[in-house]
């Protein structure tokens, strides 16, 4: 099993008190900042990682999740190339096929079919991984064509961005399975949106389902998928002795069971040794071992830390 390791999804940050406030995340033993890609009113990923990895000296910046159409291949490949030098290798290159119809709207970008962008992501990771790697590299695909591109930037020998893809169907986790180093298990989001069914694609029995798309896809590209590390993002944390209205109320609305509410990986509802337990029974059962809270609330964030990271950082 891969070691636990945390992370906090911050869609902006202070500007005043900046450093401050992500040395302190670094201090807590988060492993890892993540910064989602909407067009929302939130930070551009790229320029608060940049300055996330400015300020501190361990602590991990990635993107959670770039929309593969948002930008060109070429530009993700020289962005990330960049992010890894300037964070001397502590870069997690985040993309997946883009899901949320109202961003393609709001920038007139072209809301094509899921194939269509899965395709384009699968294209997209070639295109990173030869720009990466090679002096000049050329490709032509079927939505993109480079030609003799000079390399993303001088990464020393062998090293690289790690790819993180995350995704909830099982074309898109087969792509990750077959590229991503770090696999995030999401929903699937078909309608273009969140709905009140949502979080019932992440039932337990529909985790332990996708995470084996990831393995198989892996073992029929001959990937070892024991390395590959799998990632939960989580956007409720209750630490709290008495759970139970909330669950319910979490299971009314989202169809699922109260007892699949309490053990769905989007749901961290419990006291703090219960959220413990279910996080090492969940490694045990799927082999996710990197799990993601909200980062808005630096109470929040202190509090898990201290409650739950702390005492797994010894299972």
């Amino acid at each position: 099993m891969h070691p636990f390791r945390f992370g906090v999804q911050c869609a902006s940050l202070p500007s005043e008190g900046f450093a401050a406030r992500v040395q302190r995340i670094e201090a807590l033993g988060y492993s890892t900042l993540f910064c989602p890609d909407h067009f929302s009113p939130q930070w551009d990923p790229t320029v608060l990682l940049a300055g996330v990895a400015a300020v501190t000296t361990r602590l991990r910046v990635g993107s959670l999740v770039y929309g593969v159409d948002y930008r060109h291949p070429v530009i993700y490949a020289k962005q990330a190339a960049s992010l890894h030098l300037l964070s001397r290798g502590r870069h997690e290159f985040g993309i997946g096929a883009g899901w949320m119809e109202t961003d393609y709207e709001q920038a007139g970008i072209s809301y094509d079919s899921p194939g269509t962008r899965i395709e384009r992501l699968e294209e997209t990771l070639q295109i990173a991984l030869g720009m990466w790697s090679r002096d000049t590299f050329s490709f032509a695909g079927k939505h993109y064509s480079i030609k003799d591109v000079p390399k993303a930037g001088t990464l020393p020998a062998g090293e690289r961005p790690r790819i993180l893809v995350g995704g909830g169907g099982k074309r898109l986790l087969s792509v990750a399975g077959r590229y991503a180093d770090i696999v995030g298990i999401n929903p699937s989001l078909p309608e273009g949106k969140v709905t009140a069914t949502t979080p019932a694609d992440q039932s337990p029995e529909r985790v332990r389902e996708k995470v084996s798309w990831v393995r198989a896809a892996a073992e029929k590209a001959g990937r070892d998928p024991n390395a590959i590390e799998l990632q939960a993002l989580s956007f409720v944390l209750a630490i709290t002795d008495t759970p139970n209205a909330l669950r319910e109320a979490l299971a009314r609305s989202s169809g699922m069971t109260v007892e699949q509410v309490a053990d769905c990986p989007l749901f961290l509802t419990g006291s703090a040794a219960e959220i413990q337990d279910r996080l090492a029974k969940r490694r045990e059962q799927t082999g996710i071992s990197y799990v993601v809270i909200q980062g808005e609330g630096i109470e929040q964030v202190e509090r898990f830390a201290a409650e739950v990271m702390a005492p797994l950082g010894t299972r």
